[in-house]
């Protein structure tokens, strides 16, 4: 049985906290990097070379310091939305913030949409089913 047994609440409000703060990667699979090329109108080797990096044998979006917000994080939203990495596209629903009811916690101290008041209820077979894709 998982902690979240009877669901999560979560709504994205658009607010962009999750683009910000901290320095991490955004990791990118060669289907990010393909689809992220086109919405640009890129050749992929310009793309890659504009706006990525490569660490520890994969590509990562960069970020822009010193607050370290994604590359495409503009006006705190996301320039990319239709086209945003499948990383992005799981937020919340990240292994490192489902490990326990204090880690969603500190999940939602940077994230106003988790536990919002008017927020939906996921279930423990929606959250699971974003966790495997």
């Amino acid at each position: 049985m998982t902690w979240y047994e009877k669901g999560l609440n979560f709504r994205c409000t658009g607010c962009g906290q999750c683009c910000t703060g901290a320095p991490g990667f955004v990791w990118l699979t060669d289907k990010d990097i393909e689809n992220l090329s086109l919405h640009l109108e890129l050749p992929t080797k310009e793309f890659l070379k504009r706006y990525t990096r490569f660490v520890h044998g994969r590509y990562s979006l960069t970020e822009k310091k010193p607050q370290y917000d994604c590359v495409f994080l503009k006006d705190n939203k996301c320039s990319v939305y239709e086209a945003r990495p499948v990383q992005c596209r799981k937020f919340p629903w990240w292994p490192q913030n489902l490990t326990s009811k204090r880690a969603w916690q500190e999940a939602a101290k940077h994230c106003e949409g988790i536990d919002a008041d008017d927020s939906k209820l996921f279930t423990k077979e929606e959250i699971e089913t974003a966790l495997s894709n």
